[in-house]
């Protein structure tokens, strides 16, 4: 036996997932609540305390590779000039680095957006705008707000490089912590945003998990290498593209829904796939992860209430249940008690009813669109976003969907729905569950061993 150890130190419980290189199996998991609050190693101790009495023929541990969302993940500030470009092209560059993006301020700043920037419990900026060779003024002015609040977060300059001698003069003689890497939209709706996502894992890695109090566990076991969400998109991006003479699974959806957000990642170019429809928009990342802070199971429960109407919430009951709830009063409780566990049947309703919710209302969100415009000539058709019709597997992570003896119905809410007709949604794809919460260990695994990651997906995911 060759134990790897893969450790998840999540903002409500730290995982770890054993896996034998020699005889490649999941020798076992095991977790315990995080305790990021005193010491994250008290929580990661526990955990590791119950996999060694469940499996007391691990005596050496060959390697550790952790990830962390503790202490509510990484949180970052995107800054742009249009919000449909250089804007959303740095929120892509924070999210498939595995951020939350807490705050977006287009244009030209104001003093109050800085005084509010500053007050915010941010992590990392991302000064964008402006394509290469093309706007300067505006980049340059938020930069300056920058500096005049003097914000004590790095920031990563990735906008118009025509600007960064300039940019350079306003920052180098202050205290700011700043990186220049290549425009995140060098050219007008093309996405460069590799060097960005690099550097924000550099100063995770370097910084952040320091100032979280997880480098005492970092210390112990070896290094934090990305945040979460990052590793569950890299085996997701594993399992669709596959290694070596290893096929993937193809085109692919992964659905976390969590208590606070809902995570969606696509892997896919999401090109149109009929003749007579014509892309527009800002180009599509062939691995895409967006993340929907008002949808989740506890945390975020009660933002539903400005989602979806009493009427609209009771439709997602199934034909047999009845809904006997106070719909706000359920929302309240689950949001007032995060660690609430459904005890009867009608708790389980409801709870899977909000699944449903943050199921089908993050899809929409991250699916493209197609839009109808009524010409001289005919009917044109302009897709923006990805096309997502051929997807051939969603795969469901999360509590609630590992959980629940109903996972598939709550993911069947990705399918294509007449009531939106527009949205690029799948067809009836097949689904799988991560019943043994494996993804972000299996993404943290093949940064070392792809090609046994990619196997014991395929073995594990239900």
């Amino acid at each position: 036996m060759k134990p790897y150890l893969l450790v998840d130190f999540g903002s409500t419980y730290t995982k770890l997932t054993a896996v034998d290189l020699d005889d490649e199996y999941i020798i076992g998991t095991a977790k315990a609540p995080t305790t990021v609050d005193t010491n994250v190693l008290e929580g990661y101790d526990r955990a590791f305390k119950h996999l060694m009495d469940d499996h007391p023929g691990i005596t050496e541990i060959a390697g550790v590779s952790a990830c962390s969302s503790a202490a509510g993940g990484l949180k970052m500030a995107a800054i742009g000039l249009v919000e449909e470009l250089t804007v959303e092209a740095a929120k892509r560059a924070c999210l498939g680095a595995g951020a939350i993006v807490d705050a977006v301020y287009t244009h030209h700043m104001t003093k109050r957006e800085a005084r509010e920037l500053k007050e915010k419990n941010i992590d990392i900026i991302l000064l964008a705008g402006g394509t290469d060779g093309g706007n300067q003024e505006c980049i340059v002015h938020n930069a300056k707000r920058l500096r005049d609040i003097e914000v004590n977060v790095p920031i990563i300059v990735a906008g118009n490089k025509d600007a960064y001698d300039e940019i350079e003069e306003i920052f180098e003689d202050t205290n700011l912590e700043y990186y220049f890497v290549a425009n995140v939209m060098p050219k007008l709706k093309k996405l460069n945003v590799n060097e960005a996502k690099n550097q924000i894992r550099k100063i995770f890695i370097d910084q952040i998990i320091d100032a979280k109090g997880i480098s005492k566990a970092a210390e112990k076991i070896g290094d934090i290498i990305m945040p979460t969400p990052e590793a569950v998109l890299k085996a997701a991006e594993l399992l669709s593209k596959g290694y070596e003479e290893d096929e993937g699974y193809g085109e692919l959806i992964v659905i976390d829904i969590g208590g606070a957000t809902t995570d969606v990642h696509t892997i896919g170019e999401g090109f149109p796939k009929r003749t007579e429809v014509i892309l527009k928009g800002l180009e599509e990342p062939f691995a895409k992860r967006t993340v929907e802070g008002d949808l989740g199971m506890r945390y975020s429960a009660r933002a539903l209430l400005s989602l979806v109407s009493n009427y609209e919430f009771k439709k997602y009951f199934e034909e047999d249940d009845t809904c006997n709830h106070d719909i706000e009063k359920s929302l309240n409780r689950r949001s007032q008690e995060i660690d609430f566990i459904p005890k009867t049947k009608d708790e389980e309703e409801f709870d899977k009813a909000i699944a449903k919710i943050c199921c089908d209302v993050s899809v929409s969100r991250h699916v493209g669109h197609v839009e109808v415009v009524h010409t001289p000539l005919g009917d044109m058709y302009y897709q923006t976003g990805k096309d997502l019709t051929g997807i051939q597997y969603v795969i469901g992570t999360g509590g609630v969907l590992i959980n629940h003896k109903d996972a598939k119905r709550i993911l069947n809410q990705v399918n294509k729905k007449s009531n939106k007709a527009l949205e690029l949604r799948p067809t009836n794809p097949s689904i799988l569950i991560d019943r043994s919460y494996i993804l972000a260990a299996m993404g943290l695994l093949s940064q070392k061993y792809p090609k046994l990651a990619l196997k014991l997906m395929k073995q594990y995911l239900m």
